[in-house]
């Protein structure tokens, strides 16, 4: 009998190595940017405790009492109550008006679909700095902007055709049958939405409106171009007390990021807990 060959082709061999050097420095890489995140964002928690911080590696003492002067200093009571406003009216708002366009949009064929579905996708992809500036101009000319109605309308630009891109693939899940049978039986199409789709969508309406709340707490732009003295976000606050005019400390500055990040590490671990990311990838299927 013939000994079996088990020697390996020297071109495979070769690739094989170079595929692992590649994979190796592209780990490093990630590594070294991940390291360089969480060293920042350590310093701007360390420094919110400490006292002072002019050399060495921690400050000469810690204390906490810089959140307290933040909070007092940088109205955070008034400014989380707005967030929370604008952040609740958004994701209401998104959702009574997107989940019935999905619908729409997933049982229905009509010609210009796939451009109605790119119209959709376009303010997510694109900037919101590119369309910011013209929105909140027309909300300047329609006397909105300033206000919590203006900071509102400019975050369901975004928000509405994420819920809607967010729910149509929910809703093509569920079998056209079952609301066949319940239009056979006599139900009418309120009675089908309310009692037979609803109670199957609540996953995916509790995902959009996580994702909502976490991208409209987060959203910056749109918001920073449309708030007043009376609708500002916390992130347009932090942003105010970092580049605003006056003497700040650094600590009460820092002690304001931190809030910030933790509120928003909570929200987007309450995101993970009850999204699937795999659930939100949209199919659009042909139309005629």
């Amino acid at each position: 009998m013939s000994a079996i060959d088990t020697s390996t082709d020297p071109v495979q061999d070769r690739a094989s190595r170079r595929s692992k050097r590649w994979l190796v420095l592209l780990w490093v890489v990630v590594a070294f940017l991940f390291a360089n995140l969480f060293g920042l964002v350590l310093s701007v928690v360390v420094d919110s405790f400490g006292k002072t911080w002019f050399g060495g590696w921690l400050p000469s003492g810690f204390t906490a009492h810089w959140y307290a002067d933040a909070w007092r200093e940088f109205s955070l009571s008034r400014v989380m109550v707005v967030t929370l406003e604008v952040a609740v009216a958004v994701v209401v708002i998104s959702v009574a008006v997107a989940v019935p366009a999905s619908y729409v949009l997933a049982r229905k064929s009509f010609p210009g679909k796939r451009v109605v579905m790119l119209l959709f996708v376009l303010p997510i992809l694109v900037p919101p700095i590119t369309y910011g500036i013209p929105l909140a101009t027309l909300l300047y000319s329609w006397h909105l902007a300033g206000s919590m109605s203006g900071v509102i309308l400019a975050n369901l630009v975004p928000a509405v055709p994420f819920v809607i891109l967010t729910m149509t693939p929910f809703i093509e899940q569920i079998d056209p049958k079952i609301e066949a049978a319940a239009r056979m039986s006599g139900a009418s199409t309120r009675v089908i939405f309310t009692r037979i789709l609803a109670p199957l969508l609540i996953p995916g309406i509790l995902a959009a409106c996580i994702l909502v709340l976490v991208r409209t707490v987060g959203m910056f732009e749109l918001t920073f171009l449309t708030a007043g003295p009376s609708s500002t976000t916390l992130v347009v606050s932090l942003y105010d007390a970092v580049f605003a005019a006056g003497i700040r400390a650094n600590q009460s500055v820092d002690a304001m990021a931190t809030i910030y990040t933790v509120s928003m590490m909570v929200l987007l671990i309450v995101a993970l807990r009850f999204v699937n990311p795999t659930q939100l990838v949209t199919r659009v299927k042909e139309t005629d």
